[in-house]
């Protein structure tokens, strides 16, 4: 299977927020190439929201090039199979958690489309929620000017909405 055709797939099983889903899945159709980033139509990327939900937290990066605080993610390479290995790799990679990270079960716990510089265009986030292992060492990467741990409480203060939401997504689903 293509991380194309994982994608589809992905998407056709999220049954939350039904118009973005569409939405997504007309791009897919529209454009073969729709996962990777040189599509200037935009572009599917992976993310996951680094949680520890031990102690109450979530782990953001200040990203490098948007000079905001963002859960890890980023563009799916040749090499990725599926949106989860995406979204995993890109929060080991952008968090310096070299092993222990495990997805959160049942598949994304949001979607959420984002304009960006041309000539992309468009993200098409799938978002998902990673939990960080008991005493998780974080080390910040190339890619980050700052990288913390928030309490939940704190990370409306610092974050977009964006993030807020996908927080209270994960914390749903977490039961927490």
């Amino acid at each position: 299977m293509s991380l194309h055709e994982d994608a589809v797939l992905v998407l056709k099983r999220y049954e939350a927020q039904p118009e973005l889903r569409d939405l997504y899945l007309e791009h897919l159709a529209a454009h073969p190439d729709g996962v990777y980033k040189p599509c200037t139509a935009g572009h599917v990327t992976g993310s996951a929201l680094v949680v520890d939900p031990q102690r109450g937290r979530v782990l953001l990066t200040l990203h490098k090039k948007l000079g905001m605080w963002l859960q890890m993610g980023g563009h799916c390479e040749p090499g990725d199979t599926t949106l989860a290995e995406v979204a995993l790799r890109e929060a080991a990679e952008e968090s310096g958690i070299a092993s222990g990270l495990t997805l959160l079960p049942g598949g994304p716990v949001r979607l959420d489309r984002h304009p960006i510089p041309a000539p992309c265009n468009w993200h098409l986030d799938v978002q998902y929620a990673a939990l960080a292992p008991v005493g998780a060492v974080a080390e910040i990467s190339e890619e980050s000017l700052d990288l913390r741990w928030f309490p939940y409480e704190e990370v409306a203060a610092v974050a977009d909405t964006s993030v807020v939401l996908l927080l209270e997504a994960a914390r749903a689903r977490l039961g927490a």
